[in-house]
């Protein structure tokens, strides 16, 4: 699910060889910019297969190389390290190694007066996202918002490219692009679409009171071309779709297996969005929402920001892991790296693509 390039550098062979233990389905976070000794502890559970990061992992560009190593050390297969890094105002990362990148909405302006530029524009913003990010040890960012454009959404905004599904196809398929010439997949979200629905999922348990028909024919539209082949995964929205299934998408099986699985064709890995949030709560206690994430066609759950829920989980929860799904997580570990920022300045591809970025942006190169 990823591409390699010319430059591409292998991982650094650590000092100790790490314990053996295949990757699980829960990935979880961590507290600060380096790793404590519990939270080592919580990386070999077998049912942890991922850690994601935030803005509060970040100081700096030695920092986050120093803490995705040591993420990496801790056992064999890694564990999948992945980061919301869209662009505008979910960019984890800024400053001091991280170009500035701009929001999607930037792309679907760009597109109304000049196709051939804007297309340009997303694959160039894809490469520097994901050449960035490799280059300090991150595996896979949850971009593209693939979700329209409706104009009431408090939390999707100018996170989306623009209103019309066909537009939103072909720039988020520009930008895959450019994660993939890097050598990073993408994670398409939030699944079948969250644009619609003006609550908040964080705060709220948002309900789309539209039926299947109309939902296929927009929502659906970029995962039913060939996007939705290219993508190395996918997260469902904690949406309910209130004529279709009494359960948000990301707990239903109708949603998951049947639509997805089935009649769209994803081979992918399918995340759970953060159990924490308001719209999972809906489902149970934290063991409940993971297995019914789990049951209903989610590979990995998310648990961010409650270190004690994921202490409950890991103490509770007793899932039977299919040897696909395992095969689904691990495609997702980047297999080389960019080197380091040097590395990564010397090569015209990348120097080009960050000029790009920075005139989208209003910032010198």
């Amino acid at each position: 699910m990823t591409a390699q390039t010319d430059f591409d550098l292998p991982y650094p062979e650590p000092a100790d060889e790490p314990l053996r233990i295949p990757l699980g389905p829960v990935m979880l976070d961590v507290a600060g910019t380096e790793l404590t000794a519990d939270e080592r502890e919580r990386l070999r559970d077998p049912l942890v297969g991922g850690v994601i990061l935030f803005a509060r992992n970040f100081t700096g560009s030695e920092q986050l190389q120093a803490l995705t190593a040591a993420i990496r050390a801790v056992r064999d297969p890694a564990p999948i390290i992945a980061v919301d890094h869209e662009g505008g105002r979910v960019q984890r990362f800024r400053g001091d190694g991280f170009t500035r990148l701009p929001a999607m909405r930037t792309l679907g302006a760009l597109w109304q007066d000049e196709h051939v530029a804007a297309l340009e524009a997303a694959r160039a913003t894809g490469f520097v996202l994901a050449a960035e990010l490799l280059a300090h040890g991150v595996d896979l960012s949850f971009t593209p918002v693939l979700d329209l454009d409706y104009g009431g959404s408090r939390v999707i905004g100018d996170r989306a490219f623009h209103r019309d599904p066909q537009i939103v196809t072909k720039l988020a398929g520009a930008l895959a692009a450019g994660m993939a010439e890097a050598g990073m997949g993408c994670v398409g979200k939030h699944f079948p679409g969250h644009g619609f629905v003006e609550a908040d999922s964080h705060v709220d348990v948002p309900v789309d009171p539209r039926d299947f028909d109309a939902i296929w024919e927009a929502d659906l539209a970029p995962y039913r071309q060939r996007l939705g082949k290219r993508l190395a995964g996918v997260m469902p929205a904690h949406v309910i779709y209130e004529h279709i299934d009494p359960n948000p998408a990301g707990f239903s099986p109708f949603w998951l297996q049947e639509v997805l699985r089935g009649r769209l064709g994803f081979g992918g890995v399918v995340f759970s969005d953060d159990l924490t949030m308001e719209g999972a709560t809906v489902v149970g206690d934290i063991v409940a929402r993971a297995r019914a994430a789990h049951t209903a066609g989610c590979d990995m759950v998310l648990v961010c920001n409650r270190p004690d829920l994921v202490v409950e989980l890991l103490d509770r929860w007793a899932p039977t892991v299919a040897d696909e799904s395992r095969a689904r997580i691990l495609a997702l570990r980047a297999t080389a790296r960019h080197g380091d920022l040097f590395d990564l300045e010397l090569h015209p591809a990348y120097r080009e693509a960050r000029a790009a970025v920075a005139a989208l942006t209003g910032e010198g190169a």
